[in-house]
């Protein structure tokens, strides 16, 4: 499993329009959890949904653009995993 640092820097980038949709949602306000939490939510849900997507090999047959809708998609579901690890170890 080979990442370039290309790819890596499209999970950043499309991981902070991850954090803001995904704080948006959550805490259905236009702020969400507050920019600098947003961009964190987001940039960690972008590599652990572009390492999952990539570790089981999940392909959406979305395109390959620079930015692709997959890529979007990946670091959503990330961004969500990310808020499940946080919220058990809160609830803990």
């Amino acid at each position: 499993m080979n990442i370039a640092l290309d790819q890596i820097i499209v999970w950043l980038v499309v991981g902070a329009i991850a954090g803001t949709l995904i704080g948006a949602i959550v805490k259905r306000s236009k702020k969400g959890f507050g920019t600098a939490t947003n961009l964190g939510i987001g940039l960690i849900g972008a590599l652990i949904g572009g390492l999952l997507f990539r570790i089981f090999r999940l392909d959406l047959g979305l395109g390959s653009i620079s930015v692709s809708l997959e890529d979007i998609v990946a670091a959503l579901v990330g961004s969500i995993v990310f808020l499940i690890i946080l919220r058990f170890f809160k609830n803990r």
